[in-house]
């Protein structure tokens, strides 16, 4: 628990609401990356003038969001993308505003403009396909605030390759991942496919993708080291 950040108790409350998702992002970024300062977020002139363009109302989560980190490319920028203001675009079924990209285009995230009007609306996602009639919007999170707490954490995952590694997942792996580690307070997601799952130990975060790859981030070498031992196979880094 460095300096008192304790990541399991503020990751609890993170979920509960828009504030307390602020909170765990100021204390994770300071633990985890670097504190946030005053100019990391996009000012209301840039917020504004996305909304008349779009000619939308930008919830009130979205818009807290982009003021806190939204250019803070360390924590939003890493592997996928957060769309600057600019660059927000209603996708061409007109049903959802697109706010995140993953980095192949492969995946976007967004709202729909159903919830626009919720203050901390639920997030959906689409997958591209081969077969176009095929792509549907699903459901991700269920709250924009808790979306953001997933983009610092996914983030984090690739911001040092020193820090970091990955591997495939087999059962036994899974069991040990289970049996060693601490299950993180955060509802799997996606709801419709085998689960995202974040676990933690110490110096640690683990991020476990429908019990197939697993992502880890450290704070330590040693740390990393140390989920290595515990957690033995083929890593990739």
């Amino acid at each position: 628990m460095p300096n008192g950040f304790d990541l399991a108790a503020e990751l609890a409350r993170a979920v509960q609401g828009r504030e307390h998702a602020w909170a765990f992002i100021r204390g994770f970024a300071a633990e985890w990356a670097g504190p946030l300062l005053p100019g990391d977020g996009h000012d209301a002139a840039e917020l504004d003038a996305a909304e008349e363009r779009l000619g939308l109302r930008l919830p009130a989560a979205l818009r807290e969001a982009y003021a806190l980190v939204g250019l803070r490319d360390d924590l939003t920028g890493n592997q996928d993308h957060l769309l600057p203001p600019d660059s927000l675009y209603v996708d061409e079924t007109g049903e959802v505003l697109v706010y995140r990209l993953e980095n192949q285009h492969v995946v976007e995230w967004g709202i729909p403009l159903a919830e626009l009007d919720r203050d901390d609306p639920p997030t959906v996602f689409r997958g591209d396909m081969l077969d176009k009639e095929a792509e549907r919007w699903a459901p991700w999170i269920d709250r924009l605030s808790s979306a953001f707490v997933e983009i610092v954490m996914s983030e984090s995952l690739f911001a040092d390759e020193d820090l970091a590694d990955n591997r495939e997942l087999d059962p036994a792996t899974v069991a040990a991942l289970e049996a060693r580690y601490t299950f993180a307070p955060f509802p799997g997601y996606p709801a419709d496919e085998p689960a995202i799952r974040w676990f933690f130990g110490p110096d640690a975060l683990l991020r476990d993708d429908g019990r197939s790859w697993l992502w880890v981030r450290t704070r330590t070498p040693e740390a990393l080291d140390n989920v290595r031992h515990a957690l033995p196979g083929m890593w990739y880094a």
